[in-house]
């Protein structure tokens, strides 16, 4: 049917959803890169205003996020059960707890909600490297039968020193998974991760059948900064030298699982934090995709 066939109201109907642009979903940007498919982590004790449970959950909805990592200090441990409810309450999903609890765990159950847990790797005792790994995943099964019970996922998480190491990770979750804890994975974080910037491509690949959730950071060189001082190794995303590439490399690999954004500055307003790093993450992602200029949600 040509324009001339159209009614007046058909016709401005045609030329209106014709101007429409393109959205996230009418791009090649990968659903677990949009906005509201992002997971917040590293907002409750690195945040400046030091936000309640409420304040803290309308933030995250206003920057059109739509998942919560709970970090935690023992200041906050009666704020458990607010926190939860005010997520419920906004919408946002409560994707992970840092650690777990024992007070925790029954109002995960009452409330019916399923966040992983994520619990640092520690070293392993022993001189060889496979006795490290033995002494470790041993060391984790108390952890593995509880989460288990309460029907959680355990995410290993990468901090950094030998527990960091993608081989490590990957090794130990194996090894829990062959003593039947089929629930335990990897959490990887790109700010832990500077040490292996050359050799991130094979590690995803290692660690890509394990992964829960990888956490995006601006990389510094560390052939220029010394990524030991936080002020080098926690940088907004788009403002480092490699993160680009990095994210070239994991939409490349066909990762399709979570994807964090950290805040991690205690001095700084986190709303702040979060809102620049979605602000460089769509800059990164324009040029890596080409319909998707930035997330279907603004960054307010």
């Amino acid at each position: 049917m040509n324009a001339t066939a159209l009614s007046p109201l058909g016709l401005i109907l045609l030329l209106t959803f014709s101007a429409v642009p393109a959205t996230t979903q009418d791009s090649a940007l990968p659903e677990n890169f949009q906005r509201e498919n992002l997971v917040a982590w590293c907002i409750v004790p690195f945040d400046a205003k030091q936000r309640d449970s409420a304040t803290r959950a309308n933030m995250v909805k206003k920057l059109g996020l739509r998942r919560v990592a709970y970090d935690w200090r023992d200041v906050h441990l009666p704020e458990f059960e607010s926190e939860i409810l005010a997520y419920k309450e906004n919408g946002i999903e409560f994707f992970a707890f840092w650690k777990g609890h024992e007070t925790a765990y029954p109002l995960i159950a009452r409330h019916g909600i399923k966040p992983q847990i994520w619990h640092s790797l520690q070293t392993g005792k022993g001189l060889s490297n496979k006795d490290k790994i033995t002494s470790a995943a041993e060391s984790l099964i108390p952890l593995a039968i509880r989460t288990g019970e309460a029907g959680l996922s355990l995410g290993l998480y990468g901090h950094g020193g030998w527990g960091g190491l993608p081989d490590n990770l990957v090794a130990v979750c194996k090894t829990l998974r062959e003593k039947g804890f089929n629930h335990v994975g990897i959490v990887y974080n790109f700010h832990h991760a500077h040490p292996r910037i050359e050799s991130f491509e094979s590690d995803l690949r290692k660690m890509k059948p394990f992964l829960f959730c990888l956490n995006l950071n601006g990389m510094a060189d560390p052939a220029v900064d010394d990524v030991t001082k936080k002020e080098y190794r926690v940088k907004t995303i788009g403002s480092g030298a490699h993160e680009k590439e990095m994210i070239e490399t994991v939409i490349a690999s066909g990762y399709s699982g979570p994807l964090g954004i950290i805040g991690h500055v205690a001095t700084r307003d986190v709303e702040e934090v979060l809102r620049e790093n979605l602000e460089g993450l769509d800059r990164i992602l324009a040029e890596l995709v080409p319909l998707q200029g930035s997330s279907a949600v603004p960054v307010p």
